[in-house]
């Protein structure tokens, strides 16, 4: 495996990759990788010839009371990880070469980034979108792999390629790949290591929760109230607060309040300790 910091060096890089032919698909993270993050690059593996994955820790998503400085940084270990999952080049640029001086574009999505995060993290998906599309435009990968527990991040990251014509075919080249979970059901992410062990084990209530209001929903129950059970249940558990519990149309991520004929996603995020847990689960179909 290659690992490299200069664009330069990257394109190079990437070019040799493909030129017998081959395909490359991109595996985007931000480091302190679990199992989850691994599953996507075997499911990247699967569909290409050769994997890119990038580690990047993106200033540009962080709000200014979040933890950027606190984010854990492990390159050494991320690096023996991806490399015995076969992965061909690891991108793993400094601020400098992403943004560099004098550094002034950004990409807005609107309406799906509007609600849920993008409501109580202002400017967080604008990051996102940013990065993603200089990603894209770095690598020009033939696909790219995303985890369905960022399910906003990931319809944003579609919108965009969509609407920028930076995929072809557009959506169906942005592969969102399922929720990797804890024996408990808890969705793996790189914040669960922050949870104390008793905020830990009280925080496993929430995919419970969340399963037992889509059982009530899809066997008829009103939403408003079940949903209302939902967060009743996360708050007696321990969690400290919740910033939303919605039912919402998978694509445009319209709140509903009514199962639809097709699917639909359940989409929570919940404060404990200090922590801001995300999940979602599909709903219906």
């Amino acid at each position: 495996m290659q690992t490299i910091d200069r664009l330069d060096v990257l394109r190079n890089a990437v070019a040799q990759l493909r030129a017998d032919g081959s395909t490359v698909a991109l595996v985007p993270t931000m480091g302190a990788l679990h199992e989850g993050h691994l599953a996507l690059v075997r499911e990247a593996k699967r569909h290409a010839d050769h994997v890119v994955a990038s580690i990047f820790v993106n200033p540009a998503q962080f709000g200014p009371n979040e933890d950027l400085d606190a984010y854990p940084r492990q390159l050494a270990q991320d690096s023996a990880m991806l490399e015995a999952e076969g992965v061909a080049v690891l991108w793993a640029p400094p601020v400098s070469e992403v943004y560099p001086e004098g550094f002034v574009t950004h990409v807005s999505v609107s309406v799906v980034s509007a609600d849920f995060c993008g409501a109580s993290r202002p400017g967080h998906f604008d990051g996102v979108a940013t990065v993603v599309c200089k990603l894209f435009q770095q690598v020009l990968p033939d696909k790219a792999f995303f985890g369905e527990k960022d399910f906003q991040q990931l319809a944003v990251i579609r919108a965009m390629a969509r609407d920028l014509d930076l995929t072809q075919p557009h959506v169906s080249a942005i592969h969102g790949v399922p929720t990797v979970r804890e024996a408990d059901g808890l969705a793996m992410s790189s914040r669960n290591r922050y949870l104390s062990p008793a905020n830990r084990a009280a925080a496993a209530v929430l995919p419970r929760a969340m399963k037992e209001a889509i059982g009530a929903i899809e066997n008829g129950a009103a939403v408003a109230p079940t949903l209302a059970s939902l967060e009743g249940a996360l708050l007696q558990a321990g969690f400290d607060s919740i910033d939303y519990a919605a039912l919402a149309e998978p694509d445009t991520l319209a709140r509903i309040d009514a199962l639809p004929g097709g699917q639909a996603r359940l989409l929570v995020a919940a404060r404990i300790g200090g922590t801001r847990l995300i999940d979602n689960m599909v709903v219906g179909g």
